[in-house]
């Protein structure tokens, strides 16, 4: 019997857990809280509420007036000189200095390449002779002028009094001429009274009124007169030649002085040459110049102290003027270029403090704006925007802002242009 009551006792099932207790309603729960006492905040507890949002209400003011009395930007960048270095004469580069490697400090005035000379030493000799030639060209062209004005005056003069002289021979030979004529007249007359007397005396004899030798005698007398008047022809004769001769000299002298009163051209022409000469000269001496120019511009100078970066020359490179070959950038003269949108630059002004964190070292350096940009960065770029298409998509612009690193902060050259920067204006 005990062993059945065990085993039906074993085989009756546990009772089922209790469910717990319903919340009671809400009536039950008010008539309950009321039986219960409210828990109220201490006064200092709400002291302390009041002083942190007061303190919270504070800081917001202050921030807001400490962040109007700045602008800034991310979008900014280190910015300096970088110098192309390019060759100005063809050539072939024959050496390139030791220290003129990529990121390798030069001094300025270094000579970072060169190219062979020869051709333009040869250049040069051959523009030096051409000056000395010109100049002792000039130099006789020079002295030419007061020898052809003394010549030409002195041929006009003599012209001149040749001239009159000739003018005086046709007169003289005029003269003899009238004088050969009034003697030829004067022959014709003696010649026809002798001749006359010859034939009376010619009758007288026939008559035997005179001698035979009277008559003789006027005979002879009658052939002198005439032998005077053919003398005395031929006399006007050659007076008439003579005053022919004269006057062809006449014709010759007026010629000849009509070729000296071209003096004053004749002085012209002599200067003109002068001119010409010293122009050639003044031509090979500027020839003379790029020569030497070109000479010493076969040696390539660095003209400002700086890294060297992108070199791509090499010894024996065949190298054009204009082709570069190296860039050079200036450590010591850089700034910031910080892009600040449009709406943040009304009270931006030049000379305004500025605060600049480089990324790259972690550190704050102070500067003040130098200038504001002329125009938006994308009126600068390839394709600007043309918003006359009626494409039309309001786009808050960016204006680049120049500030200046102050002086003293980078004694060690570690600011390189490119690196990343956050600008802060402090514009109140």
């Amino acid at each position: 019997m005990a062993q059945e009551t065990q085993t039906q006792t074993a085989a009756r099932p546990a009772p089922a857990a209790r469910p717990a207790a319903a919340p009671p309603p809400p009536a039950e729960a008010a008539e309950a809280g009321e039986a219960t006492p409210r828990r109220r905040l201490s006064p200092g507890a709400r002291i302390a509420i009041v002083v942190v949002a007061i303190a919270a209400v504070l800081s917001g003011i202050l921030w807001w007036l400490h962040s109007r009395r700045y602008e800034s930007t991310d979008d900014a960048q280190i910015d300096g000189h970088l110098n192309p270095i390019s060759a100005r004469v063809a050539g072939t580069v024959t050496a390139v200095a030791p220290g003129v490697e990529d990121n390798r400090f030069v001094q300025a005035g270094t000579v970072l390449v060169e190219i062979d000379p020869a051709d333009y030493q040869a250049q040069l000799d051959q523009a030096a002779a051409d000056v000395a030639r010109l100049e002792a060209a000039a130099a006789a062209s020079r002295a030419e002028v007061p020898v052809a004005s003394a010549n030409a005056t002195g041929q006009l003069q003599a012209a001149q009094a040749m001239l009159g002289q000739a003018r005086d021979a046709v007169g003289a030979a005029r003269a003899n001429r009238e004088a050969a004529r009034a003697r030829l007249a004067q022959a014709e007359a003696n010649a026809k009274r002798a001749e006359d007397d010859r034939a009376r005396y010619a009758n007288l004899v026939a008559k035997q009124e005179i001698s035979r030798s009277e008559y003789d005698r006027r005979a002879t007398e009658a052939r002198t007169a005439q032998e005077q008047v053919a003398a005395a022809r031929a006399e006007v004769a050659s007076a008439e030649q003579q005053i022919s001769a004269a006057q062809g000299k006449v014709a010759q002298q007026q010629a000849d002085l009509l070729r000296a009163r071209s003096a004053p051209e004749q002085i012209q022409a002599a200067q003109a040459r002068s001119g010409s000469a010293s122009a050639d000269l003044e031509r090979a001496r500027s020839q003379l110049e790029i020569a030497r120019l070109n000479l010493a511009r076969t040696k390539i100078v660095a003209p400002v102290s700086g890294v060297v970066g992108r070199r791509s020359v090499e010894v024996g490179q065949r190298v054009q003027p204009g082709q570069e070959l190296l860039t050079l950038i200036q450590l010591d003269d850089i700034w910031v270029t910080a892009n600040f949108k449009e709406t943040q630059l009304a009270n931006v002004r030049p000379g305004q403090p500025a605060t600049l964190h480089v990324d790259t070292y972690g550190r704050d350096l102070s500067g003040h704006v130098e200038s504001i940009a002329a125009a938006t960065g994308a009126r600068f770029s390839l394709l600007p925007p043309e918003n006359a298409t009626g494409n039309f998509v309001k786009v808050v612009q960016r204006l680049p802002v120049r500030i200046r690193i102050d002086k003293g902060q980078d004694r060690g050259h570690l600011l390189r242009p490119g690196m990343s920067v956050d600008a802060k204006i402090q514009v109140r």
